[in-house]
């Protein structure tokens, strides 16, 4: 039997790359997606003419309404969870502490802290042994910005990623002997669209020169680190956070 895995904000980016790699790993693979049901679609129809299986679902992960729904749609297409990615998130448009108002911070936090503590928790619900599951793993998507503080552009989304950092290393240590492991993948600079919806689809050009490596890395790269932490060979991993940044 195929081991399944949720993978929110999958339809494009880093969430994609993931589950190509997933379904490549014999996962049945449940992409959940926000507003782009043509991406998603498009994707589950790619995953599988490879010969995989694929299921698309929509919801909103910072409405708890939604979050349930959303795992109650793959308890009915799969009957089962092993592995969840919280790979939603956003951000806004760059700018200062000062220039931010609370509806922008409320839009920011939730989707990137409610919407990963949300999902956590219908996961634990469905892995713990202490409700009758075998266990699973999970990993969310943090962000080299919750230890860089992203001045002048993203202090928000910073904030908000080193929530989900906090979040993995205290859950991390809730359900470790409850057959669940927990851990996070920090990415840094990495080309995706996300920069061009904070304002700089050049962004990562830009900063370039400040990485080690000279260069932006791939989502193919961050979804290989995910795909580790979530495979046997990471049995004896749970509260870790792994960052792909270039050694930036």
């Amino acid at each position: 039997m195929k081991r399944v895995v949720l993978i929110t904000g999958g339809g494009r980016g880093i969430g994609a790359a993931t589950a190509r790699l997933a379904a490549r790993h014999d996962y049945a693979v449940c992409i959940n997606y926000l507003r782009n049901r043509e991406a998603a679609t498009s994707l589950v129809r790619d995953i599988e003419d490879s010969g995989g299986t694929a299921f698309a679902f929509e919801g909103d992960v910072s409405k708890e309404d939604q979050v349930v729904k959303l795992f109650e749609e793959v308890d009915w297409a799969c009957g089962r969870l092993d592995a969840l990615v919280n790979n939603a998130g956003m951000l806004e448009s760059q700018m200062r502490v000062e220039q931010m108002n609370a509806g922008r911070l409320q839009r920011v936090l939730g989707a990137n802290v409610i919407g990963s503590f949300l999902c956590c928790r219908e996961a634990v619900l469905r892995m713990s042994t202490e409700y009758g599951h075998s266990g699973g793993a999970i990993v969310n998507l943090s962000s080299a910005a919750s230890r860089l503080g992203s001045p002048g552009e993203y202090v928000d989304y910073a904030a908000a990623k080193a929530a989900v950092d906090t979040l993995t290393l205290g859950l991390a240590r809730e359900v470790a002997n409850e057959g669940i492991r927990v851990n996070a993948v920090r990415p840094g600079l990495i080309y995706t669209d996300i920069h061009a919806s904070g304002g700089e689809p050049g962004r990562v050009e830009r900063l370039s020169s400040s990485i080690p490596m000279k260069r932006g890395g791939t989502a193919e790269e961050v979804a290989a680190a995910i795909m580790w932490l979530l495979s046997d060979e990471a049995t004896y991993v749970t509260g870790a956070i792994l960052d792909v940044t270039g050694g930036r």
